[in-house]
């Protein structure tokens, strides 16, 4: 049995500079599946994403994912890219074991819950408020340099790192502090700022975008703090779910938010291209 991919439509090129194309993950020239490969839309053309692969119910457990998915990998490499990603649903432990078994590894994740009826009440002494407009400048620069840093010292270039940094608060903070369904805050412990919070509104519920302790506070249960204040101010907007997203070497944050009640929803994985 050989299993091949075929193409279903020509390259595609996208206003955004992304290229893509369709397959059908064929076993002797039977169709068994679909996959979508795509340059990435926000690390550029030297990263491949996997869209989607799928493979008929009837076919699976025959190795037909794992073969459509290192075809996948040597089109990806005629295209020039260095790195191949796929994000995996958490309830899709079979296609979670498949990219580990190909040697994809977890960069990061996104977690969610479900919000209670009412808020959990703040440390004693602890308080937050909105952000000023001086704060606020101060913050973006300090936020995208530690975005920038926070990539490279996972394995991506720099130039990808600053170009996604510069996208991401630009179509995420068009307005700087007004931005419609924005939330900037600091967190205060005796009065003293001892960390900010990053929320947004979005249509699936509320988002945490950036949490972070003031280096000298940290260990202190700050963390925890920001965080019932994300879960307070999500509920003050309506909102009955909040997400994030957390790098999976981050151990300290990760066992924040599982103490928190977040369960993981995605696993977002890559492999180095040789």
């Amino acid at each position: 049995m050989t299993t091949t991919l075929r193409p279903t439509e020509p390259l595609q090129h996208g206003a955004d500079g992304v290229r893509s194309r369709r397959y059908e993950v064929c076993v002797n020239g039977r169709p068994v599946g679909t996959l979508h490969l795509a340059t990435h839309p926000l690390f550029g053309p030297r990263a491949a994403l996997i869209t989607e692969l799928r493979i008929d119910e009837r076919e699976r457990g025959r190795g037909r994912g794992t073969v459509a998915a290192l075809a996948a990998e040597e089109v990806a490499r005629t295209w020039g890219c260095r790195r191949i990603e796929a994000s995996v649903p958490a309830a899709h432990q079979d296609l979670l074991r498949l990219a580990t078994t190909l040697g994809y590894l977890e960069r990061n994740r996104t977690m969610a819950k479900s919000l209670e009826a009412a808020p959990r009440p703040l440390p004693g002494g602890t308080a937050g408020r909105r952000m000023t407009e001086a704060e606020f400048t101060a913050w973006r620069a300090r936020a995208k340099e530690t975005y920038v840093h926070t990539w490279t010292e996972r394995g991506i270039p720099e130039g990808e790192a600053r170009a996604k940094a510069d996208r991401d608060h630009a179509a995420l903070l068009p307005e700087g502090l007004a931005t419609p369904d924005v939330l900037l805050s600091v967190l205060e412990h005796d009065g003293e700022p001892v960390g900010t919070l990053w929320l947004a509104l979005r249509d699936d519920g509320a988002y945490v975008y950036d949490v972070e302790v003031t280096a000298e506070r940290r260990g202190r249960g700050h963390g925890r703090a920001l965080m019932l204040l994300a879960e307070a101010d999500a509920l003050a907007v309506g909102a009955d779910r909040i997400g994030l997203n957390v790098f999976a070497d981050n151990k300290a944050a990760l066992s924040l938010y599982t103490s928190l009640g977040y369960q993981p929803v995605q696993h977002h994985l890559y492999k180095t291209l040789l």
